[in-house]
């Protein structure tokens, strides 16, 4: 299985602007840049982006674990924090 995602950067390191784009076209030119890596700014940044992949991942497991002592969950909430 290849899952594929792809970010284009224009400009300088502070000034500059990106985008992050999925194969699948959940993200599309999606936003970010250095204010949404390291302050507060509209968009979104790799950071963010591993938090919800290893939130997701992790929910899908346990999920997985409860299935096979035939369980199921009604809701999992899960949260995952990336520390930069």
């Amino acid at each position: 299985m290849e899952r594929k995602a792809s970010a284009v950067w224009r400009g300088d390191v502070k000034s500059g602007q990106g985008s992050l784009s999925t194969e699948s076209g959940v993200l599309k030119e999606t936003q970010f840049s250095f204010r949404t890596r390291f302050e507060n700014g509209v968009g979104t940044n790799p950071e963010e982006l591993l938090a919800a992949a290893h939130a997701g991942c992790f929910a899908m497991a346990l999920s997985a674990q409860l299935g096979m002592a035939n369980l199921t969950a009604r809701r999992l909430d899960v949260t995952a924090t990336i520390t930069l």
